[in-house]
């Protein structure tokens, strides 16, 4: 049996989906994971062979003036989780790094976060390595799915609002399907055993900027809104992002024999199901 814990986010429903009977999924209802002692009353290693954590504080900009709940959530959950004893699936991003570097980041890459965000996630991936048994930390950027908020869900609801939309050409990366990274998780459980420890990174294959990807989810959503592409100066946020988080997806490969779809293949599922209702 495995645990999924914030189960009711994008990863979690999509592994929800994957592993059906297979794990039991609990959100901060039912666990608060920053709750140390509640972690330990819940959490009993002889039933659990893996806790995969896809809980965060993902608010990038509200991180910066709430960075008390960021690292309680990002730090002290995952560090509660790791001590355990249970093997843990750790969840991290690519604002672990600062973004100035022009080559897709390898995992032992100089880390160096520019954002709250990024510096809690960081954090929470030292004590996962510090304090687990056995772990993995996946890092993962861009991450969108049919469930919960994100970027394709936005573009989606302001393209039918508006005829013309501005976003960010000058960040770069790759968008993520929470589905693709839930079967890559699920394909890489039989090898997470106590006294393994490994960082991968994982996310789709390709490069885009936000603004290839807003102009290609109108283009399949069948809106007719102008996309047009402005600087990140022309749209200051609160937290600095990374212009340039790519990850090189390698070790991952290698390790399990994954074979990633391109950003373009899966986010035409992904709108496909959601032109759907599904």
């Amino acid at each position: 049996m495995f645990l999924v814990v914030g189960a009711n986010g994008q990863l979690g429903n999509e592994l929800r989906l994957i592993l059906g009977d297979a794990a039991e999924y609990v959100d901060r209802e039912q666990l608060d994971i920053t709750d140390e002692k509640a972690v330990k009353a819940f959490v009993k290693p002889e039933k659990y062979a893996a806790i995969i954590n896809c809980a965060a504080y993902t608010a990038v900009d509200k991180a910066e003036a709430d960075a008390q709940l960021a690292e309680k959530i990002n730090v002290d959950g995952p560090k509660n989780l790791a001590e355990t004893g249970v093997p843990l699936v750790q969840v991290s991003t690519d604002y672990v790094f600062d973004g100035l570097g022009h080559r897709p980041y390898k995992e032992d890459d100089e880390t160096h976060p520019q954002s709250v965000y990024g510096v809690t996630k960081l954090a929470g991936e030292k004590a996962v390595l510090e304090k687990a048994s056995g772990c993995f930390v996946i890092r993962t950027a861009w991450l969108y799915s049919t469930f919960g908020n994100n970027f394709v869900k936005t573009m989606r609801r302001l393209g039918a609002e508006r005829e013309n939309l501005t976003v960010v050409f000058d960040q770069i990366g790759t968008p993520t399907y929470a589905r693709d990274l839930a079967e890559a998780i699920v394909a890489m459980l039989p090898k997470l055993k106590t006294g393994v420890k490994e960082v991968y990174h994982f996310s789709n294959e390709g490069v885009c900027s936000w603004y290839d990807f807003a102009v290609e989810i109108m283009k399949l959503s069948g809106l007719k809104c102008k996309v047009k592409p402005i600087e990140s100066k022309d749209y200051p946020t609160p937290a600095k992002r990374p212009f340039y988080s790519v990850l090189n997806k390698g070790k991952i490969k290698a390790d399990f024999g994954l074979e990633i779809r391109h950003w373009s293949e899966s986010v035409r599922d992904c709108v496909e199901k959601l032109n759907n209702g599904l």
